[in-house]
């Protein structure tokens, strides 16, 4: 007779919901389809190996699980890497919350020309892509770009992104209170849930957001609309006073 206990009840929950958050951080790549599968596969080689016994396929099954950890490390890596990636931007985001107060305060000065520039970029159907780094550093993208080092400024932010301005096309990385690089090359979202209408800088800003926890600010330069890119997510058609109210959240 099989017991179960309140300790196994434990387990399964805590086993489904680890399944179930790997699944949230692969959905919007390829892989949330292999990850279905190997969950199909899975479920089959424990009917095969421990309800029904069947020592032949049972084997058989238990020789490919053995090979294939090393084949799903590799088919996963970069999922395998957001995940450990994702826990520690949780853990930073504790210590973050600690001096949120006094960063808010410090940093309202350095807000306001980002917002006002996407706003005067919106007006003007100017294209841009900014994005602000948080507790996941960026380094490997900003050396892909031109380095600049420089302080936040509604100017500088419009001429980097005037449309006969060599650095127009790439994006514009701040970290902190500096500009710290534009023309900088962003990975591409594979999602295929993205509405047709977004062109690339809305992949960019959904794949750069997907890899890290950095924030995303778009401007479209067909519609002049303002959209946010965060966690894998779009908040598309942001007003001015709404991303003023997001940065200083963040």
């Amino acid at each position: 007779m099989i017991t179960i206990g309140i300790k196994d009840i434990i387990d399964i929950i805590l086993v489904a919901l680890l399944l179930f958050y790997i699944y949230k951080l692969m959905k919007r790549s390829y892989a949330a389809n292999i990850f279905t599968g190997i969950i199909i596969f899975i479920i089959a080689w424990i009917l095969v190996s421990q309800v029904f016994n069947m020592r032949l396929l049972g084997t058989i099954f238990d020789k490919l699980v053995s090979m294939g950890v090393i084949a799903l490390v590799i088919v996963f890596q970069e999922e395998i890497r957001r995940f450990f990636s994702t826990i520690g931007t949780r853990r930073s985001n504790i210590f973050r919350f600690l001096g949120r107060k006094h960063r808010q305060q410090a940093s309202h000065e350095d807000i306001m020309p980002i917002v006002l520039a996407c706003k005067k970029m919106s007006d003007d159907r100017v294209g841009a892509l900014i994005v602000i780094e948080r507790a996941v550093g960026l380094r490997d993208f900003i050396s892909s770009g031109e380095e600049i080092d420089a302080k936040i400024n509604n100017s500088l932010i419009q001429n980097i992104f005037f449309k006969n301005s060599p650095l127009h096309d790439g994006a514009m990385i701040i970290r902190g209170q500096r500009i710290v690089a534009a023309g900088c090359i962003l990975p591409v979202s594979h999602d295929s849930e993205i509405p047709k209408s977004l062109g690339l800088r809305h992949r960019s800003a959904l794949g750069i957001s997907e890899k890290s926890d950095a924030l995303a600010i778009i401007v479209s330069e067909e519609t002049g609309n303002i959209s946010l890119a965060q966690d894998g997510k779009f908040k598309l058609k942001v007003t001015p006073d709404e991303l003023e109210t997001a940065l200083a959240e963040e």
